[in-house]
């Protein structure tokens, strides 16, 4: 392979990732999947991890399996489901295949919620161990599994940010162009610092360290001993949504929607402020019944 060293002038870091990780015959793989693999594989060992060191949540490491299997119908039919009613239901409505064209729009984050609340419902009906006791089993094994598809995400070069000209924003070859990765003068353009006045927010990276890490690490440490049960879920919904509203001011909304009001509310703060205020109802709640016998 050959290497031509070129002189950078752009301040910025330019994000050109190729979105396919490897091709196996006519079959591509692409970095989102792997990370949604990742997430999965990391559900799966923390949760197991878990269940044998805390023996109060009452859940045994193969549960474990069974949880994962309810919680990746209720993550991939959710989440397209949600993507396609939030996002694009005009879409939807000019063509009904248009929900099943997985490259044309993603996945909503809300959407996916909604699945797994309805698969963590039916597992717990089916376990005969009730909603919250799986719901707060679950929910801190879930923010490594957000951080790992926004990492995704920055990798596949979608969802960028805002415009922005802090000394960390990147030029997003997407953003540019169609296709903008796998182009020879859009490399060449970045490189003599011609796209500078394009460099956007990593926001992608930003919701990373965010809803993924920072809130793993809350969750974690909340949940090391016995809580009232759904203080663990009410911490999840409010902290998500904390980190996701503060993420919107530098995510650049959706092409097809645009700001909602003004040049500040967007779709994502709209689907989120409910979800900070219920999760605030429920820990308020939780305590508040927490010396109640559970029905």
């Amino acid at each position: 392979m050959d290497f031509i060293l070129v002189v950078t002038q752009s301040r910025y870091f330019l994000v050109d990732f190729d979105p396919i990780a490897f091709s196996v015959g006519p079959l591509d793989v692409h970095w989102y999947g792997i990370m949604y693999l990742l997430a999965f594989g990391f559900f799966w060992a923390w949760g197991s991890h878990v269940a044998r060191t805390r023996p109060w949540w009452g859940f045994k490491p193969e549960d474990v399996g069974d949880m994962l299997f309810y919680g990746m119908l209720g993550v991939v039919v959710g989440g397209r489901l949600g993507y396609v009613l939030f996002y694009g239901l005009d879409s939807l409505l000019r063509d009904p295949m248009f929900l099943f064209r997985v490259t044309e729009g993603g996945m909503s984050f809300h959407g996916g919620l909604l699945g797994v609340i309805a698969a963590m419902w039916w597992f717990g009906r089916k376990s005969g161990r009730g909603f919250w006791a799986v719901a707060d089993f679950v929910a801190p094994l879930v923010p490594i599994g957000l951080g790992l598809g926004r990492i995704g995400n920055f990798i596949g070069g979608e969802r960028w940010g805002r415009v922005s000209d802090v000394p960390w924003a990147m030029v997003f070859a997407n953003a540019v162009q169609p296709g903008g990765w796998a182009s020879e003068e859009l490399r060449a353009a970045w490189a003599g610092g011609a796209l500078d006045h394009l460099a956007r927010h990593p926001s992608q990276l930003y919701q990373a360290l965010g809803e993924g890490l920072g809130l793993f690490i809350v969750l974690a440490i909340y949940a090391r001993k016995p809580r009232p049960a759904a203080a663990v879920s009410g911490l999840f919904l409010a902290g998500y949504g904390v980190f996701r509203f503060v993420a919107e001011f530098f995510r650049e909304p959706d092409a097809h929607i645009g700001f909602i009001a003004g040049e500040w509310l967007t779709m994502g703060m709209v689907l989120t402020l409910p979800m900070v205020l219920a999760g605030i109802v429920i820990m308020a709640v939780a305590y508040r019944n927490r010396n109640r016998k559970p029905e």
